[in-house]
């Protein structure tokens, strides 16, 4: 089950759920199976089909997901004896197998969704161990339709025999490739062998996130100057001040926490400070520190591990195994790409350091710039060369306003209508819930979603700099009756003194992704749950229609109508507006080459079988002006791509951005209010209305016309040069 999160899709494995969490005494946890259960879902009320989150349990939850996950399970061994007792060419694949699967499922999708909800949203009502229990049954229960021999057999016999109409021709494929990835055509001693190779990658990927956790936690620097600290704003120092009421006087406790780094070397004027965090940042979980938490030899585990795993399912590498499930398709298509991206990027980059590093010898900076300096003077040469401050932004985007002009841009690009419905049952008093409905077309909502926005430090579920969840409660499903049900759960400041919620340039960005990526949960057009709107698209294309909506949020007349003085209701000057689009842009080539860094880095560990410490020194100078550190060991701590999902697939989040950037050029290219509305509708009835049903660079074509270039990218960045040849024939590079 997947859940978006800050602009990544990602699983909600135990692992990634226990990161970070505070454990105060035990859970006990609840029988599984629960008192006997009505016929309808205990949790949803009959009237309107919707959760009844006042009255939802644990106990409630945990009994329906035990049930349901019984129901699956015998509903997926009963097709079985009836594919065996009638034979799979007597079937109808998709009345007999399929609709059968996709109505004894929903249940459990919802309930799981509920849980899901609340976990984030009242983590109070949905402990940390409580949920994991709901959550493991119910994956355990989904998993078991892709292992059935039975139901492989008669898809694959379906599929070679007959023509099917493109979205049952993907849903079977589906199905046939979830099987594939989860072992189904291992045989023999090899099916033993692939079990044990997925338990130790499951037990080296534990010990890599917890020695990660361990070393993160067991770093800490206490400072005691304030003129240090001169620079922060002030939610900064309230979130590291040791005494919350001596934010101003201090100290404050700097940690190894992502969130707390990126921004201590952002605001910190000395640069001992930076260096002293940088440099333990960078080597933790190395042998350059802690033996006892090395994760060198956990890396290369894994590494191993994965290679073995894709070799005995068929494939060269872990990386040629992951474009399976990628919109790129090859790895042929990806390095391409990528080199057309570094073709610009790097002499950006270049340009960029000369000229950060002019700016802070001018500004009294006395030695030669390094890569831990960079993003102090990022801020500083942004601040005064582009008049850009964060802090005094916030001022002209109180939430109200932010909210309502982001669902009129939404209704005046998709031709729907957003209204809030009062009276429905929520978990908290701040929580609110819209319908959506056809602007043109009917009187009945087509889906809904709720809004969660505001910041609780006792009941969310709360990582340091990330502040935004997108939901699927619930999918659509024909089978099932089911319309699309989804709730954005943020943690945006709350609203204090009687000033409403003031948001960063950040959060705004945060929430309109977010938007973004409900909207396709939301507006979906497919039939079935396992394609309708975020199910099986491909993990590089899952975050396109997010990362269209902040694009979109870049536009001046957009930024306009979501902005106003809170207080004077004055509108946002145009100089600040021309300061945030050129924020957009400032050093975006440094930004483009770490991505890329990465992504190529993720990639060859995953292709190669070279030690991971050489195949950073190949690659850095590539992405890089700054020598490489002698004992920066950053991917000892990468658990994003060792402990997560994202092995072979970090390009994922680029490859979307370019992607969506090609998208978001429609919407320029149209000059007129009817053109913009024209783009909206393409972009309504393509990736918004297919979802999983058609793969993305169909769905693109049918949007744009044509496969996707990285020159949008480049242009939106403000990097993209066209090379003029000399020779007669144009320069591939700077074409489409």
């Amino acid at each position: 089950m997947a859940v978006s999160f800050c602009g990544k899709r990602i699983l909600l494995t135990r692992s990634n759920l226990l990161a970070n969490q505070k454990r105060h005494g035990y859970i006990v946890l609840v029988p599984e199976i629960g008192e006997d259960l009505t016929e309808r879902n205990p949790l949803v009320k009959s009237e309107n089909g919707l959760p009844e989150f006042n009255s939802v349990t644990i106990e409630k939850c945990v009994g329906a997901i035990g049930q349901q996950a019984i129901a699956v399970e015998k509903g997926v061994k009963a097709l079985e004896a009836k594919i065996e007792a009638e034979g799979a060419g007597a079937l109808d694949v998709i009345k007999d197998v399929i609709l059968p699967l996709e109505s004894v499922g929903a249940p459990l999708e919802t309930t799981w969704g509920v849980a899901k909800t609340l976990y984030l949203g009242n983590s109070s009502k949905m402990p940390t161990k409580s949920y994991l229990t709901i959550h493991e049954r119910a994956r355990g229960a989904r998993r078991c339709k892709f292992n059935s021999l039975p139901i492989n057999g008669a898809l694959k016999q379906a599929i070679g025999s007959q023509k099917f109409p493109q979205e049952e021709s993907r849903l079977i494929n589906k199905y046939l490739l979830e099987s594939k990835l989860n072992g189904i055509e291992v045989e023999g001693s090899g099916k033993q062998e692939l079990k044990e190779v997925l338990e130790k990658l499951t037990q080296e990927r534990s010990k890599f996130h917890g020695k990660r956790e361990v070393a993160v936690k067991k770093f800490s620097q206490l400072i005691k100057d304030p003129a240090l600290m001169q620079e922060f704003p002030p939610t900064l120092l309230q979130a590291l001040a040791v005494d919350q009421s001596q934010v101003i006087k201090g100290p404050w406790k700097v940690t190894l926490q992502p969130y707390v780094v990126q921004k201590f070397l952002e605001y910190c004027p000395d640069r001992t400070h930076r260096w002293n965090l940088w440099q333990a940042d960078t080597r933790k979980c190395s042998n350059h520190t802690d033996k006892a938490l090395e994760n060198s030899t956990h890396l290369e585990q894994i590494r191993a591990l994965r290679k073995r795993q894709a070799k005995l399912l068929g494939y060269e590498s872990f990386a040629h195994m992951s474009m399976e499930t990628k919109m790129v398709g090859s790895i042929d298509t990806l390095r391409s790409t990528m080199g057309e991206l570094l073709q610009y990027a790097r002499p950006a980059l270049e340009d960029e350091m000369a000229s950060l590093e002019e700016f802070a010898v001018d500004h009294g900076f006395k030695a030669k710039l390094d890569v831990y300096d960079v993003p102090y003077w990022k801020r500083k040469q942004m601040a005064e060369c582009h008049d850009f401050d964060k802090e005094a932004l916030r001022e002209y985007f109180p939430m109200p306003k932010v909210l309502n002009g982001l669902f009129k841009l939404a209704e005046s690009l998709f031709d729907i209508k957003i209204v809030e419905r009062t009276g429905v049952d929520t978990w908290h008093e701040d929580v609110k819930f819209f319908d959506i409905f056809n602007s043109s077309k009917g009187t009945e909502p087509i889906a809904g979603f709720y809004t969660d926005l505001y910041s609780r430090e006792e009941e969310k579920i709360s990582v340091a700099g990330n502040s935004g969840w997108m939901v699927g409660i619930v999918n659509k499903s024909i089978v099932a009756g089911d319309n699309p049900l989804a709730a954005l759960i943020c943690n945006f400041p709350a609203p204090l003194y009687g000033k409403p919620s003031l948001l960063s340039l950040d959060d705004v960005n945060i929430l309109f992704h977010k938007f973004g990526h409900a909207l396709q949960h939301l507006l979906t057009e497919m039939r079935y749950s396992e394609l309708a709107g975020l199910s099986n698209v491909e993990w590089d294309a899952v975050e396109v229609s997010g990362h269209v909506l902040t694009h979109l949020l870049y536009d001046p007349d957009v930024i306009r109508s979501i902005s106003s003085h809170y207080g004077t209701e004055q509108p946002l000057p145009d100089e600040c507006i021309m300061a945030i689009q050129k924020n957009q842009k400032h050093l975006a080539g440094y930004s483009l080459c770490r991505e890329l860094y990465f992504s190529n880095l993720d990639l060859d560990l995953h292709l190669t079988s070279d030690y991971w410490l050489d195949v950073v020194k190949n690659l850095y100078p590539q992405f890089h002006t700054f020598p490489l550190d002698k004992k920066d060991a950053h991917p000892c701590s990468m658990t994003t791509i060792f402990s997560g999902d994202w092995g072979a697939a970090y390009f994922s989040r680029l490859w979307s951005r370019m992607v969506a950037a090609d998208v978001y050029s429609a919407f320029v290219e149209a000059k007129s209010k009817g053109q913009q509305s024209e783009a909206g509708r393409r972009f309504r009835e393509t990736f918004l209305a297919l979802g999983g049903g058609c793969h993305p660079s169909e769905v693109f074509r049918q949007f744009r016309g044509r496969d996707p270039s990285p020159k949008a990218l480049l242009q939106n960045l403000g990097i993209y040069k066209p090379v003029h040849s000399t020779g007669g024939n144009p320069s591939a590079s700077g074409s489409e």
